[in-house]
């Protein structure tokens, strides 16, 4: 303390750092709560201390936890015409797709959708797909995120195939997937936005976000869900299914159907509406 600084003043960053790092940490749980501390002291913000705190989760996740399922890869036959391969990339707005051979588990490498932009637009009358596919990285559902996420740094590659204990086609993941688990969902221009938090997709369906709040779709389907626990949507949602649902999970609460459409392993984010079927009296 200088000598013009009055007891009782704010402290310095550095003392308060100080101050935040009293005692030792034990394990992640620790860090976690010193991160906390640091952000109560206003050392740190909140987007620091979630991305800090995210970056510590990956170091116990393993490549199952956030792979996309076999169920939902966009595969391509490596004996697929060029047509069929463009009309592909533009429909899913994917950049990478895993090339199979006779069946999903004869993986033949990944096609990178840039390399066909040359032979695209110079109207090439012979196409070979199996020119432009590239060697595929394969992997186990148990690597653990923090170990792929350094090896797709060193070795220079965005996505990998990830097979099971009996070596068959499990899922993929890719580098986004994991940096998503660290600073949250990434977004980019090919992503479709709606500011509606509510919005009909048909007749008596909608399309409601997660983070709508309570009261709003109060308002909205006349319901009377309580607002004292949760402010949003989602977080009644997660109360009710007292788990992270996976995508197609539903639960009926409120006189209504709620589908998850769209999430991952850390959060809901759109979740599909309608009134539940009137029971039978």
């Amino acid at each position: 303390m200088t000598d013009d600084q009055q007891p009782g003043q704010d402290k310095s960053w550095l003392e308060r750092l100080a101050q935040a790092f009293s005692f030792e940490p034990k394990s992640s749980e620790d860090i976690v709560e010193v991160l906390r501390i640091a952000h109560q002291n206003k050392i740190i913000d909140s987007d620091a201390v979630e991305i800090m705190e995210g970056a510590l989760q990956v170091s116990d996740q393993q490549v199952r936890e956030i792979m996309v399922p076999r169920s939902q890869m966009v595969m391509i036959r490596q004996d697929a015409s060029l047509e069929e391969v463009l009309k592909l990339a533009v429909e899913s707005n994917h950049s990478r797709f895993p090339v199979v051979g006779e069946s999903s588990d004869d993986i033949r490498g990944i096609l990178l959708a840039k390399d066909l932009l040359q032979v695209a637009l110079s109207g090439r009358d012979k196409f070979c797909l199996a020119d432009f596919v590239r060697p595929a990285t394969i992997i186990p559902e148990s690597k653990r995120l923090n170990v792929l996420l350094r090896e797709f740094r060193e070795q220079r590659y965005h996505m990998a195939i990830v097979v099971d204990e009996y070596g068959g086609i499990a899922g993929l993941v890719t580098i986004e997937d994991v940096l998503e688990e660290i600073v949250g969902e990434i977004e980019d221009e090919t992503d479709e936005s709606d500011p509606s938090l509510i919005r009909p997709v048909g007749e008596e369906t909608y399309q409601v976000a997660a983070l709508t709040p309570v009261e709003d779709f109060n308002e909205h389907f006349d319901t009377g869900i309580s607002e004292e626990e949760f402010d949003t949507i989602g977080g009644i949602l997660l109360k009710a299914f007292g788990h992270f649902p996976k995508v197609g999970e539903s639960i009926t609460l409120a006189g209504f159907d709620f589908t998850v459409v769209d999430g991952d392993s850390r959060q809901i984010r759109q979740i599909e509406v309608v009134p539940a079927p009137a029971e039978e009296s």
